[in-house]
């Protein structure tokens, strides 16, 4: 299929939305009372920072919703809105929050299951609304959803659809897309429906293994063995990586995505020369700024005399994992959570530990005076921050300061 020319034609037509319906303003009233904090705008205009009887708060100067994120929310509740009676869909999730889609399926939005690990769009039908969610959607389910005749609203970031234009151009160049990413996520999974031949490193160790055999050779199977599920149909390493480029998946840690396109320059470099580095290797800057924004912010909150850290955001959310790692790096005791029911009335605390599954932890919070850094991920409202905030106060026996 040529990608770009379905997408320009897919764009021409009545039945496709990418917009919105009208200014999204007009939708702030609606998320401010769902989603706001006045706890939260407290402690921003505070100097990020808040006392509350022997709990000290510090909040990362960049956290929470990005405007992509809100965007997409904004436009699902327009959607609702605008089509009160139709069914809606959406694809996915709209984001990685279980409040965030709690609300929405509790306007009667559908989310598509998902049956042996393929979503299941028997239940859709012609005239139906379906949402793409922030994270975009594959070519072929965009392709089904328009065939099938439905209304379809495209709430994908643009910064993911930057990185989408940057493999279409990797493609017309014959070069093979390596893209920085985790290649079951559902932002990655729509990247590679827009790619030509790809190959997806997860990590510093997997683009040097690629980096050494681009210079050194090695063991065909072994690579492919390696990165199963991980490359195109047809991928052969020892045809495929004379010429690449680099792409991201915005939520990627910012530091080791640049580290990966400068390994790679610095390979065609060296296997190249300087005259011919140009048709062997290309690179676009796909780093979402609000990705790099917190990012940067969380390294700065490390720095602070912390007792303890607490990350919030889905489980599922490859940005709030991400800030998690920084804290891990740092040494800083920190706990991932998605939502203050995390947080229990007996004290314990239900969390996920970085690489494990959801785990319970006694005693986590220390006694006497303490200091608590708090962030969250780009899919996080302000809400669940706050409930958190609230629920480790009271667990302290915290009384608001006059």
């Amino acid at each position: 299929m040529d990608t770009k020319a379905f997408r320009r034609a897919l764009n021409k037509s009545d039945r496709y939305n990418r917009k919105g319906f009208g200014p999204m303003r007009d939708m702030s009233s609606t998320i401010s009372g769902v989603y706001e904090s006045d706890l939260v705008q407290e402690i921003r205009q505070n100097n990020y920072r808040i006392q509350r009887g022997n709990v000290s708060v510090v909040l990362a100067e960049s956290f929470g919703f990005c405007w992509g994120v809100e965007r997409s929310v904004a436009m699902a509740y327009q959607t609702r809105e605008h089509f009160p009676d139709e069914r809606i869909w959406i694809t996915n999730e709209i984001i990685h929050n279980p409040s965030v889609n709690a609300h929405l399926a509790a306007m009667n939005v559908h989310f598509i299951e998902v049956k042996n690990d393929q979503k299941d769009f028997s239940g859709v039908g012609e005239g139906d609304v379906v949402i793409l969610p922030a994270f975009g959607a594959s070519i072929e389910e965009m392709k089904y959803l328009n065939d099938l005749g439905c209304h379809i609203i495209d709430t994908t970031c643009p910064w993911v659809s930057k990185v989408w234009n940057s493999v279409e151009k990797h493609k017309q160049a014959d070069h093979t897309s390596i893209i920085h990413g985790k290649y079951k996520h559902e932002e990655t999974v729509a990247t590679l429906s827009f790619a030509g031949t790809y190959l997806v490193v997860l990590n510093m160790d997997e683009a040097q293994y690629v980096a050494d055999y681009i210079l050194k050779g090695g063991d065909r199977e072994e690579f492919l063995a390696k990165f199963k599920n991980a490359y195109s149909e047809g991928f052969d390493p020892e045809r495929d990586l004379d010429c690449v480029g680099v792409a991201n998946q915005t939520t990627m840690m910012k530091g080791e995505t640049e580290q990966i396109g400068k390994l790679f320059e610095r390979t065609m470099l060296q296997k190249f020369g300087p005259t011919e580095l140009n048709q062997h290797f290309m690179a676009f800057n796909t780093i979402c700024d609000a990705t790099e924004e917190r990012q940067d912010a969380m390294v700065k909150l490390v720095d602070e005399k912390l007792d303890l850290l607490v990350v919030i955001g889905g489980f599922n959310s490859s940005n709030t994992t991400h800030l998690q790692e920084i804290a891990v790096e740092k040494g800083i005791v920190s706990y991932h959570i998605d939502s203050g029911d995390r947080i229990k009335a007996d004290g314990t605390l239900e969390h996920m530990p970085l690489g494990q599954g959801v785990t319970t932890a006694k005693n986590w919070l220390p006694a006497g005076d303490i200091t608590v850094g708090i962030t969250s991920g780009a899919s996080t409202p302000d809400k669940v921050v706050e409930d958190v905030l609230e629920r480790i106060f009271a667990l302290k026996g915290a009384v608001a300061m006059a």
